[in-house]
């Protein structure tokens, strides 16, 4: 066992050592140039591309660092903010956001440092391993060949020192003794070298943590509440008509030889509080996980929502494919709450609702042409428009943050308002 995972810690540092040197070496060149061209204007337009470039690269590093190595390497990127322009304007906001983020910086730093002392670290695994086996199998290989040392990289060393080749079998041994011990070693120690640079101060990871905890809490707390609304919506609907129905049958068992007459009329009742009942039960699963958002994903099942709405809306939907069930449901029900406020408290003609995802976030803006004044703001969220208080954005929020989502709402006075949506997907 300890010589299969020499031997693959040594295939890993190979690997490693040619994503450390082309990838860094790219990073770092493609990075420091785009920057520069930002004089010129263009860098405004490249930078971002080349930043979530190198993002992906440290975010893979992360990963492998947890899965070879068992190390966690934590990351801390702040969000966009949720209204960004389209066009060169909103690469131009990207591009300010990126370049005021700490981890740029960070990662910026790190990546020649990956390609000067992290590529010596996993390149010594795979050469302590190959040189290794190489001596030992030095003299066979002179024999069967007579190229001697050229072979391992030794040019005319071992030309004509036929005791040099045997002399290089036992430092051979002693490198596969070193490999089998430092080998995994020198894997963590590479990751730990990137952990060094990557990992965000603490008071950033105590305020990521913080939020965390506080939706976390959220979530915990609209559990209980579903659960709560779900067994008085049972209680008071169908399990009521449910227990009128299995009345009604008893008094048409009494009465069906006695009173045909009044029998069948308490036959139709039940037969209309059966259909009531079920009716309930059906919007009651509808209101747990719509049966279309399971089956048909996110884009249909707000289209669908959008026919049972009271205003005209208007569904734009561009998508992948499914995203996670979690994301699309959370995502379902926002929009939900938000069309329900527009019809209740907006005064709106039109609602128009627009889902896109983009680098690993869901985004989706719902705009309506009503009066406006909904406001969100220090933990409550009032809806002047409609003269309501608490008009469901607080709820939103706290529902998308859940998963560090985050919401925005413009809406001035005479409208129109728009409420915009982010939702990490990756």
């Amino acid at each position: 066992m300890r010589v299969r995972g020499t031997l693959v810690a040594g295939v890993r540092g190979l690997g490693l050592s040619l994503v450390a040197h082309g990838g860094s070496l790219a990073l770092f060149v493609l990075t420091v140039l785009s920057m520069a061209l930002m004089v010129l204007g263009v860098g405004i337009l490249t930078t971002p591309v080349v930043v979530s470039w190198a993002r992906s690269f440290a975010q893979l590093r992360r990963v492998w660092g947890y899965e070879v190595a068992g190390l966690r390497i934590p990351a801390a990127y702040r969000p966009f903010p949720a209204r960004l322009r389209r066009g060169p304007l909103g690469q131009a906001q990207r591009c300010a956001v990126l370049l005021r983020d700490p981890a740029t910086w960070r990662e910026l730093l790190w990546l020649p440092v990956d390609l000067s002392a992290g590529f010596l670290l996993v390149l010594l695994p795979p050469s302590l391993v190959g040189y290794g086996v190489g001596f030992v199998l030095l003299p066979l290989l002179h024999w069967l060949t007579g190229l001697g040392g050229e072979l391992l990289g030794l040019g005319a060393l071992t030309t004509g020192r036929p005791g040099l080749i045997y002399a290089l079998v036992p430092v051979g041994a002693g490198l596969l003794v070193l490999a089998r011990y430092a080998n995994p070693a020198l894997l963590r120690a590479h990751f730990q070298l990137a952990a060094v640079f990557l990992t965000p101060p603490r008071a950033e990871l105590a305020a990521r943590v913080a939020r965390l905890t506080e939706t976390r809490h959220d979530a915990v707390d609209a559990s209980a509440a579903e659960l709560r609304r779900i067994e008085r919506d049972l209680h008071d609907g169908a399990q009521a008509r449910l227990v009128a129905v299995g009345m009604s049958l008893g008094a048409i068992e009494a009465l069906i030889e006695k009173d045909p007459a009044r029998a069948k009329e308490l036959a139709g009742r039940a037969r209309r509080s059966s259909a009531e009942a079920l009716t309930e039960l059906r919007d009651l699963v509808r209101g747990i996980h719509p049966p279309v958002l399971a089956e048909r994903g996110l884009g249909d099942a707000v289209r669908a929502l959008a026919l049972r709405t009271a205003l005209p809306v208007e569904v734009t939907a561009e998508l992948p494919g499914r995203l996670p069930a979690p994301v699309e449901s959370a995502a379902y029900f926002a929009v939900s709450e938000i069309l329900t406020n527009a019809a209740k408290h907006s005064g709106a003609e039109r609602v128009r609702v627009d889902i896109r995802y983009a680098d690993a976030l869901l985004r989706i803006a719902v705009t309506d042409d009503g009066r406006g004044g909904a406001v969100l703001h220090s933990g409550a969220a009032d809806d002047a428009g409609g003269g309501a208080p608490g008009s469901g954005l607080r709820g939103v929020e706290r529902r998308l943050g859940t998963f560090d989502g985050v919401l925005a709402v413009s809406s001035p006075v005479g409208g129109p308002t728009l409420v915009t949506m982010e939702i990490p997907c990756a």
